[in-house]
């Protein structure tokens, strides 16, 4: 051990008392830094991570290592030391180890420097550590195998520049055989050989935070593998050619030939093994959760997935296919044989493919893939399956992938958030597959259903509403016996367990007036029982067998954590609309993203509120951009707060539209939307503006004077109307924000709460502005940077931080218990229709938000070309409060996975500059303290005392 640290230490010195080793770290570093900042645009991306800084590095550590490495033994041989070295009392494994711990002495050294870049970007934002510990992890593994090629290369010449270019080759030979081009032109099943043989797909799986053994015994094995070639090669230098030393080269040959073979067959035979790894992330985003164990194991039926991938598909897509395949895998064990897992290819199998055609609707997607003398279309499959019993679900690719576009014009594709886009696949097939019969088998206790009416007072209208119900309960009750029991109690029978005054003490029911004009009233409700919970429903005259069914079966699906939640969808009519000359325009915004997000986990419905009446089988009412609306719809809105439904509404006063003069975005005032029935419930919306100067970029059209002409450009500005809440501004408690980095509110009105009306609820402020914020009055959102210079738009007197959404949960009074309105088609007596229902139960529940446009697809392609996947966060927020509106929040812990959940704090350009000048200057300073202390040392050293010559030794 001592021989070895002699040699360390003596390579070092060599090393380090040149100039030319602090000119290779130096070099590193600045291309380093350059690439973090320019090349990759850390601020433009905005994301709190270090992907920068690991992107380039694989090349970087290759050039860097080769520098470093070429002159160990090439210098030696052209000096004539070597064969002095050879002779000495010190094995050439030794030598060898001596040589490779000073080399990643260095390298070490030099990924130190760089470590303020991390420290940088966790002070700027929420960084998790564990991508960068395995990306320093994966960097040092690499470097280890690169700086074993370069001492073989090495020994076998003795000019520098030769080792230099060979270790460059052989070290990009591994890079290369790895890297997606190759693999491409190889196809999938030998591409799968030089993915595993490559170094730089192994460097990517470690850089993401997951440590797999089958990629450390790699590293390993590749570092040991040219050591050992790197000890033979100096073995082989003093051997004789005589016969007396034949055994002796046969023993060293055949002994390196063994240790190469072992570390081969090791290799070959982890790599089947997929469960030996650890998840340094945070939030552990490559392993499963408790979320998706809990249900594969409570699985009831057998479960397919099956995996739809073509041999030939696009070059981006193809690195995505094996890390799909590994957390299938990973599925299958986690069901405990409860899963089926196929892949296929469905170009090889005819009748496979005319399957997912005819049966499936899974149809090849056309990519275009540029060749090397012309570009072609290519035909290929990217599905996944997901079937339980009848139901069924298919993830296509847009389903599966996020696509960045780098500032340098590089497109990045990456899976998006696999266990989410899995779980909430399985989940919905698994609920959409549950039936009624099952839930109620699987109560604890018996559901108790009770009709209480009064039969004297009963209208005539209603008179036969008692038997269908009897009727309709006794056949839900005879699919479960003994699970459902039905009551009927009359109230004004003598014999009545319960009085009206009970039933409002304990449910809060009131009975409904015969008529408008007399005093007598009636009692005709249904109250469903499951445990604690205790849900009231009102039949009508007009509900027929089958509609009792669906609002009975839709209670208990809601008092059952097992079924398929159902969200009702009210957005504006995309009609078109005449603007100011006269002529026809399509409606810019559409809420296509936002279906298809819910849909991951719900059963979207759109619902048309004009017969005033949302369907009973809805569980929550999701409202965006409300306007237009008649009294008979908001009636509708109302009366399903008042039966305990839960009510979101995106409700700002402002939507996008085209300025008809100057063709660029407008804002038009919404009309007759839902701000008077809010106002009721104590929710006010104002008519005004919130402006930040914490905002998210949005491009606008900037008139310049160049010359005396007044030019029209596109610029990416600093947008007051794009309010970006950060943690700071949300409540930390509340599950539809806690999970939540920030969320971009556009063109938003700040809302007030009522604390008279709100007194006996639960109101949550969910988003704030800064405290920074202002209003405005007008709808003029295009800025005039030569008025308003800092933010184009003028600044108001007074900052305050303003409330940009709320929830509000708790007994609602109906905002028409005075004046309920006549429903379409027959007035509401005639119909046998109930009267208003006048407060709701405790456990109604209300959200809104003050902007109509935070979801609205136009906005979120405009932010996905200048913030990358940050709009992800106004649908995770939506998401979140539709599961905490339907008490569903199995899938929040996972829905928050991914870049989007991290993002840099807001940052002016002079602390971005203050920044990146930081890290340039301690990396320097750094390196410039490292030389001069060696340099120091050095001088400092004092030569060995030589013994004087006697003279009679000089004759």
């Amino acid at each position: 051990m001592r021989q070895l640290w002699s040699i360390t230490r003596k390579e070092l010195a060599g090393t380090f008392g040149s100039a030319m080793a602090l000119i290779f770290v130096g070099a590193f570093l600045a291309v380093t830094l350059f690439s973090f900042f320019w090349v990759d645009a850390f601020f433009a991306r905005g994301v709190a991570d270090v992907r920068p800084l690991f992107h380039w590095m694989p090349l970087l550590l290759i050039f860097l290592v080769g520098a470093l490495t070429m002159r160990q033994w090439s210098e030696e041989q052209r000096s004539g030391t070597l064969e002095m070295l050879l002779t000495l009392p010190v094995s050439p494994l030794r030598l060898v180890l001596g040589k490779f711990l000073a080399v990643m002495t260095l390298v070490a050294i030099s990924l130190a420097l760089t470590l303020f870049l991390p420290i940088t970007v966790a002070i700027l934002g929420p960084l998790d550590w564990g991508p960068v510990i395995g990306g320093y992890l994966a960097a040092l593994l690499l470097a280890g195998a690169y700086a074993a090629i370069g001492l073989f290369v090495s020994s076998r010449t003795d000019n520098q520049i030769v080792a230099l270019i060979g270790t460059f080759l052989l070290g990009g030979a591994f890079y290369l055989v790895g890297s997606g081009p190759i693999v491409n032109l190889a196809g999938e099943r030998l591409g799968e050989v030089l993915r595993a043989i490559g170094s730089s797909s192994r460097f990517e799986s470690i850089q993401r935070g997951v440590i797999d053994l089958r990629d450390l015994l790699y590293y390993l094995s590749l570092t040991g593998i040219f050591l050992a070639l790197n000890v033979l090669s100096l073995e082989s230098k003093r051997w004789g050619r005589g016969i007396q030393t034949q055994p002796y080269r046969r023993g060293m040959l055949q002994t390196t030939a063994l240790v190469l073979a072992n570390l081969l067959v090791l290799n070959v035979w982890l790599a089947p093994l997929y469960g030996l790894r650890v998840d340094l992330t945070a939030q552990r985003e490559y392993s499963l959760s408790r979320t998706t164990r809990e249900l594969l194991q409570g699985l009831q039926e057998p479960l397919l997935i099956r995996g739809y991938f073509s041999e030939k598909t696009h070059p981006l897509l193809a690195p995505l296919v094996p890390r799909i395949r590994d957390m299938l895998e990973e599925y299958r064990v986690a069901a405990g044989g409860k899963l089926q897992l196929e892949i296929v290819d469905p170009t090889r199998d005819p009748e496979i493919e005319s399957e997912a055609n005819q049966v499936y609707g899974i149809h090849p997607q056309p990519f275009q893939v540029a060749g090397r003398y012309e570009t072609s279309i290519i035909n290929s499959y990217f599905h996944i399956l997901v079937r339980y019993g009848d139901k069924n679900t298919v993830l296509g690719f847009r389903d599966l992938i996020q696509v960045d576009v780098r500032p340098s014009g590089e497109i990045e594709v990456r899976l998006r958030n696999l266990e989410y886009d899995l779980t909430s696949a399985i989940k919905k097939v698994v609920y959409g597959f549950q039936s009624v019969e099952a839930v109620l088998a699987a109560m604890d206790q018996p559901a108790e259903l009770t009709l209480y009416l009064t039969s004297k007072t009963l209208p005539e209208s209603l008179a036969k509403v008692p038997d269908t119900i009897e009727t309709v309960a006794t056949k839900i009750a005879d699919q479960a016996p003994g699970h459902l029991v039905f009551h009927k109690v009359d109230l004004d029978a003598p014999d009545s367990p319960v009085t009206r005054e009970q039933l409002y003490g304990r449910y809060g029911l009131r009975p409904f007036p015969v008529s408008i004009f007399s005093q007598d009233s009636y009692y005709l409700h249904l109250l469903l029982r499951v445990g604690d919970q205790a849900q009231v429903l009102y039949p009508t005259a007009d509900m027929t067998e089958g509609d009792l069914r669906t609002a009975i079966e839709s209670a208990l699906k809601r008092a059952s954590p097992g079924f398929l939640k159902v969200v009702g969808l009210w957005t504006p009519p995309a009609s078109p609309t005449t603007n100011f000359f006269g002529q026809m325009q399509q409606p810019l915004s559409s809420w296509q993203e936002l279906r298809n997000a819910l849909r991951q986990e719900y059963e979207v419905r759109n619902v048309d509120l004009k017969s005033g009446r949302v369907p009973d089988d809805v569980d929550v009412l999701l409202l965006i951009a409300p306007q237009a609306m008649t009294d008979t719809e908001r009636f509708a809105v109302d009366q399903f707060l008042m039966r305990g439904g839960s009510v979101i509404a995106a409700a700002g006063n402002y939507q996008i539209t085209v300025d008809p003069f100057g063709g660029g975005l407008a804002l038009e005032p919404l009309e007759d939307g839902l701000q008077e029935l809010l106002a009721a419930y104590g929710i006010h919306v104002q008519q005004a503006l919130v402006l930040d100067p914490q905002n998210e970029p949005f491009p606008v059209f900037y008139t310049r004077n160049v010359g005396g002409i007044q030019v029209r450009e596109i610029r990416a500005i600093n947008y007051p109307f794009f309010v970006d809440v950060r943690r700071s501004g949300m409540d930390a408690d509340s599950p539809i924000v806690s999970n939540l980095p920030a969320v971009t509110l556009s063109w938003a009105s700040p809302i007030t709460v009522n604390e008279t009306l709100n007194a006996g609820r639960k109101v949550t402020p969910l988003l704030r502005s800064s405290p920074n914020a202002w209003l405005q009055l007008t709808s003029e959102i295009q800025p005039n940077f030569d008025l308003y210079p800092d933010y184009g738009f003028p600044v108001g007197e007074k900052r305050d931080s303003y409330l940009l959404g709320v929830a509000v949960q708790g007994v609602f009074q109906s905002a028409f218990k005075d004046r309920p309105p006549a429903l379409p088609g027959s007035e509401a007596q005639e119909s046998g229709a109930p009267a208003v229902i006048e407060s709701s139960p405790e456990t109604a529940r209300l959200v809104v938000f003050g902007s109509a446009e935070f979801v609205d697809d136009l906005v979120f392609e405009i932010s996905q070309n200048l913030s990358g996947d940050r709009y992800l966060n106004n649908l995770k927020l939506v998401q979140n409060a539709v599961s905490w509106a339907t008490e569903d929040m199995d899938l929040l812990s996972i829905r928050a996975r991914g870049t989007s959940a991290r993002v840099l704090k807001p940052l002016s350009r002079e602390e971005e500059s203050f920044w990146e000048a930081a890290n340039y200057a301690v990396a320097l300073c750094t390196l410039g303290g490292l030389g001069a202390v060696w340099s120091w040392r050095r001088r400092r050293a004092k030569p060995l005392p030589l013994p004087a010559i006697h003279p009679e030794v000089k004759r």
